[in-house]
């Protein structure tokens, strides 16, 4: 019998025990149900027993199950009775957005306003590989971002939701032909280089996808250039270079230039949000209900027609949703 059982997996049990059903249980615990499968398979083999007789219409718990959950729930009490006797005040969530605009500051605006007695502190560092990697380190607890661009061996210590599928688009100077029209084709960018963050680690994921959009089209990725942290040094980079620029239909203002769509296909920026295995803070849940709310709201999760995105992000944000 393992005496280091993660109460992360007793959670998950006891969800499931209550709920019979592993989609209703993941959402609970905001995860995704592919995640906590992993964890009752897992808790399985640690306790050499099955816990639950599955089936594809039902799901009930075998007699180590039925053994298994009043003990279960005296853990998990003394577990939560001990965090509560450590914590005078909930320190504050740090969440890193990128930039104050774009899906990540919807979403921390409004858990700010949903939750003004949680202190939500806002980070802005572009880049889910860079943010990533602060999670895990624990310098960081949420971000948001294309996870299929992650190290499988990064992915594999966060949990992770799926939250919108982002528009892309080009940043063009307003004097450049194609500035003119109000969506680019994606064959009229034959030609072109796009600055798309090549030689920044911490936005690597968006260099890859730009890549697999780009491949076979003839447009190029701009050669690699030192990192460019804030806003007001990236403007500034932007229009003494007169770059153009992937981006998303969400994106900061550069004067001079102008933001367009692109289409034919519409190509798409996988978002989820992140946070680290294991995280409990009633912020975290705060971000994950008003995820709910907007992307039913404004039907983030909603493809258009004609859309473009890789076959690892699709099965990403399909198999977690």
């Amino acid at each position: 019998m393992p005496h280091d059982i993660e109460p992360r997996l007793l959670r998950a049990f006891e969800a499931v025990a209550e709920d019979l059903h592993f989609t209703r249980a993941a959402a609970r615990l905001f995860t995704a149900q592919q995640a906590l499968s992993r964890d009752i398979r897992r808790l399985e083999r640690e306790l050499g027993s099955e816990l639950f007789v599955r089936s594809t219409r039902s799901v009930s718990l075998t007699a180590d199950g039925e053994r298994l959950l009043p003990y279960a729930r005296r853990v998990l009490a003394a577990y939560d009775e001990l965090g509560a006797a450590w914590t005078h005040e909930e320190r504050p969530l740090l969440v890193d957005v990128g930039a104050p605009v774009g899906t990540g500051y919807r979403v921390l605006e409004a858990a700010r306003a949903a939750a003004p007695d949680i202190e939500f502190v806002g980070r802005f560092h572009s880049g889910l590989t860079g943010a990533a990697a602060s999670i895990v380190g624990g310098r960081l607890d949420v971000s948001s971002g294309r996870v299929a661009g992650l190290d499988p061996a990064v992915l594999d210590q966060l949990e992770h939701r799926p939250v919108r599928f982002e528009r892309m688009a080009v940043l063009l100077a307003d004097d450049h032909p194609l500035a003119a029209l109000d969506e680019v084709p994606l064959d009229a960018l034959a030609g072109e280089t796009l600055y798309a963050g090549a030689g920044n680690p911490a936005t690597a994921e968006w260099t890859d996808l730009a890549a697999r959009l780009f491949e076979g089209r003839g447009i190029e990725v701009a050669a690699p250039f030192p990192e460019i942290e804030g806003a007001e040094e990236f403007v500034r980079l932007v229009r003494k270079r007169r770059w153009s620029v992937l981006a998303s239909t969400e994106f900061i203002a550069v004067p001079g230039m102008e933001l367009r769509p692109v289409v034919d296909p519409v190509p798409l920026s996988p978002i989820s949000l992140v946070w680290r295995k294991g995280l409990r803070h009633k912020g975290l849940d705060v971000l994950n209900r008003v995820t709910d709310e907007l992307l039913k709201r404004h039907k983030w999760l909603k493809m258009p027609a004609g859309s473009w995105l890789p076959e690892a992000d699709m099965s990403l944000m399909l198999n977690n949703t």
